[in-house]
């Protein structure tokens, strides 16, 4: 079976859908924010150049996802599916953020739980990548159910922490 890495995923708060070129302006006014990046390895993502960047690695993905508020239909965040190992039957969810109005637990687990389903349709765990100092991520991943699982050092050197949730303990 392929993965679709990017669903339409509708749930009571929000709604996830596949991230198009005409998001940039709605989703750079939320990420243009420094303090949604203060605990973030890449704490000058809220520079416009800087997040130019990173929504065109988005684009180029092929697993970015926009988060739209149900009340309000603003756009609030986004996160991304990466890196689907069919041998392993592993996933990576990451490079989420939302809007600071949307944090405190509820939107951010309707986010992950709508995308957790959804991947376990596919594989046995769901591997996030959260870095060392930052505790806010690590919090949100552990109150979903995520256990650290050691680390890993990506090509530039970057040390994250690494954070399971296996399908066969994963609880709604």
């Amino acid at each position: 079976m392929i993965f679709d890495a990017q669903p339409t995923l509708i749930g009571d708060l929000l709604q996830l859908r596949p991230l198009e070129a005409d998001d940039y302006e709605n989703l750079y006014a939320v990420a243009s924010d420094p303090l949604i990046w203060e605990q973030h390895p890449a704490s000058d993502r809220y520079q416009q150049e800087v997040f130019q960047k990173f929504f065109q690695d988005a684009m180029e993905s092929g697993g970015a996802l926009l988060a739209i508020d149900h009340k309000t239909n603003a756009v609030i965040g986004s996160s991304r599916y990466h890196g689907f190992n069919a041998t392993t039957s592993e996933v990576e969810i990451g490079w989420t953020f939302l809007a600071r109005s949307h944090w405190g637990g509820r939107y951010n687990g309707e986010m992950k739980r709508l995308m957790l389903q959804h991947a376990f349709q596919y594989v046995d765990s769901v591997i996030f990548l959260i870095g060392p100092e930052n505790i806010r991520s690590q919090r949100a991943v552990e109150r979903i159910g995520g256990v650290r699982d050691g680390s890993r050092t990506d090509a530039s050197g970057m040390e994250s922490w690494l954070y399971r949730i296996r399908a066969a303990e994963y609880r709604l």
